[in-house]
């Protein structure tokens, strides 16, 4: 099952007109045999940068040299919103690298009656992808025979990366990464696939049916808009094969980059696609609209609403009465596996269970859609340990008995909006789960530590009833947990900020002040008069959900996030009382062997703000350079011509 690749002769885009190679200024980072492009894990917010974005795979010996682009105080908390890309940053994108922005590759897997499913084209041709990766893609991108999906299926996976491959850095894609939420960060880790199966009757094929997909490979989680694109270009690519994929490609490869916060225009084979990518600024629940304009040439433009998120309300349908049971499952983190009867069903309940607690981010691994042939079936299915923390959607029958020991099930039938009232389904024991075919519903002995919420039901069924729309539907529930979730974490966040050293403890002569550690009895205290129920009327077992909380990933990836995010931020105060002091007067009176190792010092505060992207004015940056300058200024002509010429 190892796919083969069809390698396509196509040439280069040209560069364009007018680019100078390399243009001025730029910084040419060291070759390496190759990188695939990739950013580090998405646990931070706008303080906390993490590796670079991806640029995609070809070596450097094709491309050329690659670019940093990009500044020391580019993530200051007074930061403005990303700008559209300025003409310098145009010119400094080489063939692809608009293209690698958006996406890895795009694969065709067919069906070969010698070697199974097999991946027939990847493209760009240059785009590297492991056998192991391509097994993974191979079989990821059918639907389990079982699932009888005849004609056309949308759904989406996502798999492991492999491990050794060097990660190629640019700082504008960075940057981009660092503006947006947390719960939209790229991780380096993974690969998504977004896939378009078309499968339909050929008498003239040996097996009787013709079975394609076309699969978008990204690590950008941007479902919504990725499930659109194929909508358009996967129908007319089963028509007219190889050269409109080209075409396609070169489409995506004159797309501006992924720029949180601008309405972006992306045209894609005659239409334009309208879209803003959310930013950490953005107030949590709210989504900026994206006006359809009127197009003054013939070209047909469309907005979209989201870029990331699924119909929530249609993906709860079946287990409606146990969202808030299902809410607190994946805030803790516990396994749970969703057995569906199409990857459709089972990627898209997948993804509302993972965006259930946003805007806290989901640490644990998920799979929308899992199968047995996957590379880590026998790590997430073995019985000599207890199941991890995973989602898993699942299709094949199979896995009702392999995951029988697994705690919390959801079973979900064909999802289909209801045209009445969903009746009461009750929380079933896992012994009655015997095979795939068993009723929908949650199998699971899991009490729900918190009372129920009969508000929200009554409130969905009532909608129901009025006929209200599921978009309307899905924005009610997506606000109910967006609540649920801000009441929960808002102690957290509250006891957290108070582990911060106060500003008078800074001085510019010491290291800056740690944090203090957080201790659970202490944030337990803060409850009783700052708790959730400031918030929330939901009465039950707060103490208890939160003592759960603290030993989940989920915590543990929330508090890294802000243990960084607040040492960065001493480490920007600390530079901004060095700063404000006269350290010419200082050196003035101090030896020479002292003023030397200020100067060093100085000058390894300024490279670590750069590498750490500290939260720093420019401003502040240009003062201590200058404080530096001075500095040396005033030394002999000896170590003047050392000190100057020292870059570390």
């Amino acid at each position: 099952a190892g796919g083969r690749s069809i390698p396509i002769a196509v040439p280069a885009p040209p560069l364009p007109a007018g680019m100078v190679w390399p243009p001025l200024g730029a910084r040419l980072a060291p070759p390496t045999a190759s990188g695939s492009g990739g950013s580090g894990r998405g646990h931070a917010s706008h303080l906390t940068p993490r590796g670079g974005a991806g640029v995609g795979d070809m070596s450097r010996r094709e491309r050329g040299p690659e670019l940093g682009l990009g500044g020391a105080g580019a993530a200051a908390e007074d930061a403005e919103p990303a700008e559209a890309e300025s003409p310098d940053q145009c010119l400094s994108l080489l063939p692809w690298d608009r293209f690698s922005a958006w996406l890895h590759c795009v694969c065709v897997v067919g069906f070969d009656l010698e070697l199974g499913q097999a991946v027939e084209v990847i493209y760009p041709p240059h785009s590297k992808l492991t056998d192991k990766e391509k097994t993974n893609i191979c079989y990821l991108s059918f639907p389990d025979s079982n699932s009888g999906c005849l004609g056309d299926t949308q759904f989406c996976f996502r798999f492991r990366r492999s491990p050794g491959r060097k990660v190629s850095l640019c700082c504008f894609l960075d940057q981009l990464d660092r503006d947006l939420p947390v719960y939209l960060k790229k991780d380096s880790a993974y690969y998504y696939g977004y896939v378009y199966f078309r499968q339909v009757r050929d008498k003239s094929l040996k097996r009787g049916y013709f079975q394609k997909s076309l699969v978008l490979i990204s690590k950008l989680p941007y479902v919504h808009l990725f499930r659109t694109m194929l909508k358009q270009i996967a129908p007319e690519y089963f028509e007219k094969s190889e050269a409109f994929l080209e075409a396609v490609c070169s489409d995506i490869d004159r797309w501006p980059p992924p720029i949180p916060g601008k309405v972006l225009q992306l045209p894609i084979m005659g239409v334009i696609m309208k879209l803003r990518i959310p930013t950490y600024r953005d107030k949590p629940g709210t989504t900026p609209i994206v006006q359809n304009m009127h197009q003054a040439d013939a070209q047909i433009s469309m907005a979209l609403p989201t870029v990331h998120e699924v119909d929530l309300f249609r993906c709860f349908c079946p287990v409606f009465f146990h969202i808030q049971m299902l809410w607190e499952l994946v805030l803790l983190g516990e396994p749970l596996v969703v057995m569906a009867p199409s990857p459709a069903e089972s990627s898209e309940t997948v993804l509302a269970l993972v965006s259930c607690i946003s805007p806290l981010k989901y640490c644990s691994d998920f799979r929308p859609y899992f199968t047995i042939h996957d590379s880590e079936f026998k790590e997430y299915t073995t019985r000599t340990q207890a199941p991890p923390s995973v989602i898993l959607g699942v299709t094949n029958p199979f896995f009702a008995k392999t995951l029988q020991h697994w705690p919390h099930i959801i079973r979900i039938g064909d999802i289909k909006l209801p045209g009445e009232v969903p009746k009461q389904v009750k929380v079933k024991k896992l012994k009655n789960l015997k095979t795939l075919d068993s009723k929908p519903g949650v199998y699971t002995s899991y009490k729900p530590y918190l009372n129920k919420d009969e508000e929200i039901v009554k409130q969905l069924q009532k909608g129901v009833q009025q006929k209200r729309p599921t978009e309307a539907q899905s924005v009610i529930l997506r606000r109910y947990f967006l609540e649920l979730t801000e009441s929960f974490i808002i102690p957290l966040e509250r006891y957290v900020a108070s582990l911060m050293p106060l500003q008078k403890c800074i001085s510019p002569w010491k290291s800056p002040p740690q944090l203090r550690q957080f201790s659970q009895d202490d944030f337990m205290k803060t409850l009783e008069k700052a708790g959730p129920q400031l918030t929330s009327g939901l009465k039950g077992d707060w103490i208890g959900l939160y003592r759960h909380f603290l030993k989940s990933p989920n915590f543990d990836g929330w508090f890294r996030r802000r243990q960084k995010e607040m040492t960065q931020k001493l480490e920007a105060l600390h530079l901004e009382a060095l700063c404000n002091e006269n350290l010419v007067f200082w050196s003035q009176k101090h030896t020479e062997v002292e003023t030397v190792d200020l100067v060093l010092k100085l000058k390894n505060k300024l490279l670590q703000a750069d590498r750490e992207h500290l939260p720093v004015k420019n401003d502040t940056l240009k003062k201590l350079q200058t404080h530096i300058n001075d500095i040396i200024l005033a030394l002999p002509d000896d170590l003047q011509d050392i000190l100057l010429k020292t870059g570390t």
